[in-house]
């Protein structure tokens, strides 16, 4: 559907729309402009981190917490205030290098070529994809709850709807800035407006006197330390996306105040209402319930709200589709970082001439996510997340540390506290390294070797940048049919 439009586009416009285009957008006027306020960078930040995560760790981080319900809900505090640490760090990098890109760009800058391009490889063609699959088949299975009651929707029925999203809001991104935006704005909206039905109905089971598991307390066996590290995987999978306005600081008004405003009054909004969903949750159901419950928040409606439970499933439909939406519209300006900096084909580099939007990139990030549909492993798909998402986090911190020393006077309108950022990268350490020592599990070896197998690739094409002519014809076509452009480099930020 996109590739058709676009040809639609190419050959049927007149060719007076044609030549007012060129004239309004020639090559000085194609270039990311400045359409991200305070309230769109905080909407995309709980808007991408708020979606399928809460509807899915809780069922992770009860089952590795041994069902201790105090050890499930300090985990999910402990989670917030991690994330919220290595998000401080990002904030002084998204200060000082205010590049669309983030943490790619920033590993770059200070580790090296070869890091930032293991990065990319990881992100763009594992971590973001995979992410965005999960939510999709999460959106399926809640949305299509309603429709079959107490049986179980086909599994070919919920991949469809799946697909059908993610090609929905690749287009969306593709042709429109303004239009992801508003979707990101409303989107989240509804599902801080869903998250509050389920605390209000919590608090209503409490003060009818249904304490429920929460009367136990710490009561119960305490995890190993590898289960803690599994049990916060799971939940900072549910934290994930707090580094969006670092990813679209391009695009950001004001970012050197923005980000650190977006990221100081975001996460600690998020880390609240996930602690006060799942003790809601629990005023409800047994922790051993929680860990046979696919949908945790369909089994709280279906006892709360009694006729009307669909409202949570809807609810949670819309806040899911509004997480892929931002995740969407993150991947293409990854990708366009990646291109610009060489470690992509350069037609991922280039924006759409009408709508300044790197369609190229959104495109491949939609297929990919497509792709990933095809496995509905959710845990184990977290599992993933969770893991490389430290090691991205590490990598990155270190990053912030290594500039520190190497570019001292590099503006730092925002610096963190030193052991804010040691703190950050041992956590960081201790969680890659744990379940490899106490509980190695193949994923984990699988997604080294893919990390570092990511060099074949580095080698001939990055390092002795080695090219094949009918490339170039490749991209010529492409760039035809999509109608992208190279962006302004006077006007494009270069990291200087």
């Amino acid at each position: 559907i996109v590739l058709i439009s676009l040809v639609r586009r190419q050959y049927w416009i007149p060719q007076t729309e044609k030549n007012n285009i060129s004239k309004e957008k020639g090559a000085g006027g194609i270039y990311f402009r400045k359409a991200v306020g305070y309230w769109e960078g905080f909407s995309f930040i709980v808007g991408i981190v708020i979606g399928s995560g809460i509807f899915i760790a809780p069922t992770g981080v009860i089952r590795f917490s041994h069902l201790n319900v105090g050890v499930a809900l300090c985990i999910w505090g402990a989670c917030g205030l991690l994330s919220l640490m290595a998000a401080l760090c990002y904030a002084e990098l998204g200060v000082s290098l205010p590049s669309s890109g983030g943490s790619y760009y920033y590993s770059k800058r200070a580790l090296g070529s070869i890091p930032a391009f293991i990065y990319m490889c990881v992100m763009v063609f594992f971590l973001r994809p995979a992410s965005c699959a999960a939510k999709a088949l999460t959106l399926s299975e809640y949305a299509l709850q309603p429709f079959y009651g107490e049986c179980e929707a086909p599994e070919v029925t919920k991949k469809s709807l799946a697909v059908a999203v993610l090609l929905f809001l690749t287009i969306i991104n593709c042709f429109n800035t303004k239009w992801a935006v508003l979707v990101q704005k409303v989107f989240t909206f509804l599902k801080i407006l869903a998250l509050t039905v389920i605390i209000f109905g919590g608090i209503s089971q409490l003060y009818n006197g249904k304490t429920g598991s929460l009367a136990n307390g710490f009561s119960g066996e305490i995890a190993s330390v590898s289960d803690l590290a599994q049990a916060i995987y799971q939940g900072m999978w549910a934290y994930s996306g707090w580094s969006a306005v670092n990813t679209i600081a391009e695009e950001l008004k004001n970012p050197r105040k923005n980000i650190p405003r977006c990221i100081s009054t975001a996460l600690p909004v998020v880390t609240l209402l996930y602690v006060l969903v799942n003790v809601s949750y629990l005023t409800v159901m047994t922790p051993k319930e929680m860990t046979m419950s696919a949908a945790v928040g369909n089994t709280w409606a279906s006892r709360v709200l009694g006729s009307f439970f669909w409202i949570i499933p809807m609810s949670v439909a819309i806040s899911t589709f509004g997480s892929i939406n931002g995740s969407t519209f993150l991947q293409g300006r990854l990708k366009y970082a990646a291109s610009r900096e060489g470690h992509l084909p350069s037609f991922f580099s280039m924006l759409n001439i009408h709508h300044l939007t790197p369609a190229p990139g959104i495109i491949l990030s939609g297929l990919l996510s497509i792709l990933f549909v095809i496995s509905s492993s959710l845990l184990t798909l977290t599992s993933y997340f969770g893991f490389f998402s430290w090691v991205v986090i590490t990598m990155t911190c270190i990053s912030l540390l290594v500039l520190r020393y190497r570019e001292p006077d590099l503006p730092r309108p925002y610096k963190v506290p030193l052991p804010i950022v040691l703190l950050t990268i041992g956590a960081g350490i201790f969680f890659i390294l744990a379940p490899i020592i106490r509980s190695p599990k193949k994923q984990y070896i699988y997604g080294l070797l893919a990390m570092f197998g990511s060099l074949i690739f580095y080698v001939p094409f990055v390092h002795f940048k080695l090219r094949f002519k009918f490339f170039d014809k490749v991209t010529y076509i492409m760039q035809l049919l999509c109608e992208v452009s190279f962006i302004d480099e006077s006007k494009a930020f270069k990291g200087k």
